[in-house]
């Protein structure tokens, strides 16, 4: 295997350890639940996202061929984790009433939770 590809492989390798631990670290450290969902849905998908990409490169080196495994795997996680993140901070929002009166008014009737009626009554 030639050295740049070598190089490249180590460097995504490192980045995506680094991001995992940084997201590892917000996960265990921020004080409440809407900030910890920042680390696994932000860093933590940076750090997969790289360790895949370089599996990609990796296998695509040694084996001559492009896999797409790994690339779906990328796709599939970009496009849950900010989904997965949406819907808890939601059903947060709409179970903690302190949380929505701490926020700003949205201008519509519903409020910020979907089955919120705007007058902290969720789903009745």
């Amino acid at each position: 295997m030639h050295v740049l590809v070598e190089a490249l492989v180590a460097g995504l390798i490192l980045i995506g350890a680094f991001f995992l631990l940084v997201g590892a670290l917000g996960l265990a450290r921020l004080p409440d639940l809407m900030r910890r969902l920042h680390g696994p849905t932000k860093a933590t998908t940076l750090g997969i996202g790289a360790l895949l990409i370089a599996s990609m490169v990796y296998f695509a080196a040694v084996r001559g061929s492009f896999s797409i495994h790994e690339l779906l795997i990328t796709l599939f996680l970009f496009l849950t984790a900010p989904v997965s993140a949406h819907m808890l901070a939601k059903a947060h929002i709409l179970l903690t009433p302190q949380e929505r009166d701490r926020l700003p008014p949205t201008g519509t009737p519903s409020g910020w939770a979907t089955l919120d009626d705007g007058h902290g009554e969720a789903g009745k």
